[in-house]
């Protein structure tokens, strides 16, 4: 399977890329992805968790140890539970929402798929997430993975992003946008009266 060089390229990436192979050997793909997305929720809920991660201070030792506890606690696999107390060990905790991202781009290349990350102003009905996706997967010609988050800022609409590709329906970037064209319509007006 061919890695995109990108994700390769970076210290994230090169740490995926070896999780990987290992699952994939192991024929644990699935469980690793699982435990991950667990992972990544747990970060996102655990104020506590993150300051784990990412505070220098503490000790390798320390951070190996409550790593391990809180993948006990998750139910990880051997595996990932393996891999964080290498991380914690490497001192590169700090980079695993990184590595967790990179994993699933990784994983979803292998089976044909594309991730599209989906930002809302509101948490979208399951309805409209099948709609969302059958839209995707048209366009894109292949299997697309949602990933959804919740931006109140956005006001309303979608931020989609797929790759590199990036198709903001927001209302926030329209009225932006519109706000724009507005002071340079009133600049070229005053323009004219001078």
């Amino acid at each position: 399977m061919e890695i995109s060089a990108g994700i390769q390229a970076s210290l994230a990436g090169r740490y995926a890329s070896a999780l990987f192979e290992l699952a994939s050997e192991a024929g644990t793909v699935t469980a690793v992805e699982t435990d991950l997305e667990k992972l990544r929720a747990a970060l996102a809920e655990s104020a506590d968790l993150r300051a784990l991660t990412t505070n220098p201070e503490v000790s390798r030792d320390a951070a190996q140890g409550a790593i391990g506890g809180v993948a006990r606690l998750l139910g990880l696999s051997p595996l990932t539970g393996n891999f964080l107390g290498v991380l914690a060990q490497n001192r590169r905790l700090s980079q695993l929402p990184a590595m967790i991202r990179a994993f699933n781009t990784i994983a979803a290349a292998q089976r044909g798929e594309v991730t599209a990350d989906v930002t809302s102003a509101h948490a979208l009905s399951d309805t409209q997430l099948a709609s969302l996706k059958d839209k995707l997967t048209a366009r894109e010609g292949r299997t697309v993975k949602l990933q959804t988050s919740v931006d109140p800022d956005l006001l309303g609409g979608l931020v989609v992003t797929i790759g590199s590709q990036r198709i903001d329906g927001s209302i926030k970037t329209r009225l932006n946008s519109l706000a724009t064209k507005m002071m340079k319509a009133d600049g070229v007006i005053a323009d004219q009266k001078g």
